[in-house]
């Protein structure tokens, strides 16, 4: 029974990394821009295939194959690999929702990946009796109430997450969040792209791409904000401006940039609607005008 213990082990923690996964989806998914996954299809396509193979991994190392496990040693050899290199460009600390949204970057991290990798690749190793019926079903029952249980965890994980973020956020605002983009308060070479920014206004950039169905439905609104004499609006697409989005660091779309004409960036954030995007214009007012009142 010891093979099939350490099977059952082993495979639940691999479900459980991506049930914790599906618990925080936003925040795991964010977490890939930590290993240069910077486009939102990108990054969508990304979290659902680790979910896929975790499960699938999991599912194929309980049921007892040897395959199964030496794919998944390789699979967290090659992780733990990913975060060293994350660590080498600086990225320490910085978020890997490995087993959760509250996982980063780390030394620890990566010694957990190479010990579960090495478990995994013993299991082939390990004596496996024939289970009897009464075992499998025994067996079948122990999974089934650790599912149950992780997928309470799950619900009640993602239940707070979202009462956190309306609590963080009002319903206007756009969602700013601080590794995403360029840092506040950085001066960027993106201010040369506004030639008729005044003095005293705000360059707003706004990122959005060809399969964003929100950019789409937003467009009259945005175009609408042009004709604001203080306001210098820019639209850059992912496709035709990827080198603005590469060098900024864009998470997806749609995205808004606020700076002023020194190219300070004031304010910025993801939003669904009009209000959210006047939001970041309003938060930059605010930013701009703490600066000017701090140093006078």
């Amino acid at each position: 029974m010891l093979g099939l213990v350490a099977r059952l082990v082993l495979g639940l923690v691999l479900a459980g990394s991506a049930v914790l996964k599906l618990a925080s989806p936003a925040s795991s998914r964010a977490a890939l821009s930590t290993f240069e996954i910077h486009g939102e299809y990108q990054r969508w396509a990304a979290w659902i295939l680790l979910i896929a193979v975790e499960f699938g991994l999991a599912a194929e190392v309980i049921a007892g194959s040897d395959t199964a496990a030496w794919l998944a040693a390789a699979f967290l050899t090659v992780f733990a690999a990913a975060l060293v290199g994350a660590i080498l460009r600086g990225r320490a600390g910085a978020p890997c929702a490995c087993f959760g949204s509250r996982s980063v970057v780390g030394w620890t991290s990566v010694a957990r990946n190479l010990v579960l990798a090495a478990c995994f690749a013993l299991l082939p190793f390990l004596p496996s009796g024939n289970p009897s019926t009464e075992a499998w079903l025994g067996l079948g029952l122990i999974v089934a109430l650790v599912a149950c249980i992780a997928l309470a965890i799950a619900v009640l994980a993602l239940a707070r997450e979202v009462g956190m973020l309306r609590l963080r956020l009002g319903p206007a605002s756009a969602l700013e969040i601080p590794h995403e983009g360029p840092e506040l308060g950085r001066r960027i070479e993106l201010v040369d792209r506004f030639p008729g920014l005044p003095a005293e206004g705000i360059g707003l950039a706004v990122f959005t791409s060809e399969g964003c169905h929100v950019c789409r439905g937003l467009a009259p609104a945005i175009a609408n904000l042009s004709g604001d004499p203080g306001l210098s609006l820019e639209v850059f697409d992912e496709s035709f401006d990827a080198d603005v989005w590469n060098e900024l660091a864009i998470p997806g779309s749609p995205f808004a940039l606020a700076l002023d004409a020194d190219g300070i960036v004031l304010a910025k954030g993801t939003f669904n609607n009009l209000a959210q995007l006047e939001s970041v214009l309003g938060t930059a007012n605010r930013r701009r005008a703490n600066l000017e009142a701090r140093y006078n």
